[in-house]
C-alpha cells in the first residue's frame, strides 16, 4: 500500500483521505521513509521539515477523523523549493551567498497552503538564485533528470520537479521567471503551470526579478494543479468538470517557438498537434513578429533587474558563486537606465500588439522547449554549451513571462518533451480546463 501511495496523484491521495482510506501521519511517514531511502534523496533535497510534516499530518489526521477538512489536499505532503521562505527552516535559495539565511516568518503562499492543510516535507534544491533554466549547481547540488539519469533535471525549479519525478513529493512548488517551473516539469513529464504575474503572492520569496517572478505548481495531473493553485492563493479551485477541445480556437506559435527542434521535441509537438485536430480543436498558424522584438529587449530586462537585486551581495563575495551563473547576473551592468526604461517601454506595446493578435482564441499552443535534458559532463566540460544550452532550454517557455500570460506544460508522453498552452491574463481556470481536455486525449491515445 505504501508504495501505492507514492505513485497516486495529489488530489487522488486527497480523496483517499477524505474516505477515510488514507491517514496523513502514515502518508508523511511513507514519503520520508521513501527520500531516506532514496539514493539521490541528497540531490533533489535540501533539508527536511520532519517534525513539521509529522505536526501538520497530525493536525489534518485529526481533522479527517472530526470530518472537518480544509481543502481537497488537506493531509496531502507538498515540497517546496529552496527560496520560498519557512520559518526557522534555512532558505538560501541554492546558493552559498545566503547560507545559513532563516527568516523568522513563511512566505505567504507558504502560509496559504498550510491554512489548506498541506504538509511541508521540506526544501528542493534549485539552479542558484533562480538564474538559469538548466538545473546544473555546482555549489550546492545538481538534481538528476527521471528519465536522463546523466541530464540535468531542468531548472531552476530542479529539485522540485525531481521531488515527484522520483516518488519523493505527491506535488511541489516552483517559481517561473523565464520558465523555471515549466523546463523541470517538461524534462520529467510532469504537469508545470506559471501562472500570471500578479496573481499569487511573492511575500518571502527570495526575489529573481519581481516583474517577472511567478509562483507556480509542478504535479502529476491537470486537476492536481488546479487543486494546487487554489491553494496557494486561498481561492475556490477551478471546476474542470466537462472540459472539452470540440469547438476550441487554438493558435500554433510559428516565430521563434518552432525554430530548430530537435527531433525528441518535434514528434511530441507534431503529435500533439493532430490529436488537437482529431478531437475537435481548430488549428490555426499563427506568425507574431514583434515577439522577435521581444527577445532582443530580453537581456536588458532580465540581467539589469537580476544584477541590481544582488549587485551588493554577489560583489562581496563573488568567488562562492557557480561562474555561469554569476556572469550572467553582471551581464546587467552592461545597460545604462536609460536603456532599461526604454526596453521596459517598448516591452508594454509589443504586449499590447501580442493580445491583439491572440485576442479570441482559447490558447496558443507551442512546443515547452525546443531542447531535451543536456548532458551534465557536457554542460562542465565543452566550451560554450552551457550558455548556448541555457539560452535554448528558456526560449520557448520565455514567451510567456514576456508577454505576461499564464502558461500550462503537459506531457506530450515523448520522454522530456512537454507540450505548452499560453492562455489569457489572469484566466487560469480557463486555461486549466482547456489543458485538461488535452490531458484526457494525450493519456488516451
Amino acid at each position: 500500500m505504501d508504495h501505492e501511495w507514492l505513485r497516486m496523484t495529489a488530489t487522488e491521495l486527497g480523496r483517499g483521505i477524505g474516505s477515510g482510506g488514507i491517514d496523513p501521519v502514515e502518508l508523511a511517514d511513507c514519503y520520508l521513509a521513501a527520500i531516506g531511502s532514496h539514493a539521490d534523496s541528497h540531490r533533489i533535497y535540501a533539508r527536511l521539515t520532519e517534525d513539521r510534516a509529522r505536526a501538520e499530518a497530525a493536525a489534518a489526521a485529526e481533522r479527517a477523523r472530526l470530518g472537518v477538512r480544509v481543502s481537497s489536499l488537506d493531509g496531502v505532503p507538498v515540497s517546496w523549493k529552496d527560496l520560498f521562505d519557512t520559518a526557522g527552516v534555512e532558505t538560501s535559495a541554492g546558493s552559498a551567498l545566503l547560507a545559513g539565511r532563516a527568516p523568522s516568518e513563511d512566505a505567504e503562499v507558504v502560509r496559504n497552503a498550510t491554512a489548506a492543510g498541506l504538509v511541508c516535507l521540506g526544501k528542493t534544491h534549485m539552479s542558484e538564485l533562480a538564474f538559469s533554466g538548466l538545473g546544473l549547481n555546482p555549489v550546492t547540488a545538481t538534481p538528476p533528470c527521471v528519465n536522463y539519469p546523466e541530464s540535468v533535471a531542468g531548472g531552476s525549479s530542479s529539485g522540485a520537479a525531481a521531488s515527484v519525478a522520483f516518488g519523493l513529493a505527491p506535488c511541489a512548488i516552483g517559481s517561473d521567471t523565464g520558465g523555471s517551473v515549466r523546463i523541470p516539469a517538461a524534462w520529467n513529464d510532469l504537469v508545470g503551470l506559471k501562472t500570471t504575474s500578479g496573481l499569487l503572492s511573492l511575500k518571502g520569496v527570495v526575489p529573481l526579478c519581481e516583474r517577472f517572478d511567478t509562483v507556480g505548481p509542478l504535479a502529476r495531473s491537470v486537476e492536481d494543479a488546479a487543486a494546487l493553485l487554489a491553494a496557494l492563493g486561498g481561492a475556490p479551485t477551478p471546476d474542470l468538470g466537462g472540459a472539452n477541445l470540440r469547438g476550441t480556437l487554438i493558435l500554433a506559435l510559428r516565430t521563434i517557438a518552432t525554430d530548430d527542434l530537435r527531433p525528441g521535441p518535434a514528434e511530441g509537438y507534431e503529435r500533439a498537434i493532430r490529436l488537437l485536430e482529431d478531437n475537435g480543436a481548430k488549428i490555426i498558424d499563427i506568425e507574431i513578429p514583434e515577439l522577435l522584438e521581444a527577445f532582443e529587449l530580453a537581456g536588458c530586462l532580465y540581467c539589469v533587474e537580476a544584477y541590481a537585486t544582488w549587485k551588493e551581495t554577489i560583489e562581496a563575495s563573488p568567488h562562492l558563486m557557480f561562474d555561469k551563473v554569476r556572469e550572467r547576473f553582471q551581464w546587467g551592468a552592461n545597460f545604462s537606465g536609460e536603456q532599461f526604461a526604454a526596453a521596459w517601454s517598448k516591452l508594454e506595446k509589443i504586449r499590447a500588439a501580442y493580445r491583439r493578435a491572440v485576442a479570441g482564441c482559447d490558447a496558443v499552443v507551442a512546443p515547452s522547449s525546443p531542447i531535451l535534458p543536456p548532458d551534465i559532463r557536457r554542460l562542465t566540460e565543452q566550451p560554450g554549451h552551457y550558455e548556448s544550452e541555457n539560452l535554448l532550454a528558456l526560449r520557448n517557455t520565455r514567451i510567456a513571462n514576456l508577454m505576461e500570460v499564464p502558461a500550462l506544460t503537459i506531457p506530450s508522453h515523448m520522454p522530456s518533451a512537454g507540450i505548452m498552452l499560453m492562455g489569457h491574463p489572469f484566466q487560469e481556470g480557463r486555461l486549466l480546463r482547456l489543458g485538461r481536455a488535452f490531458e484526457f486525449v494525450l493519456n488516451s491515445s
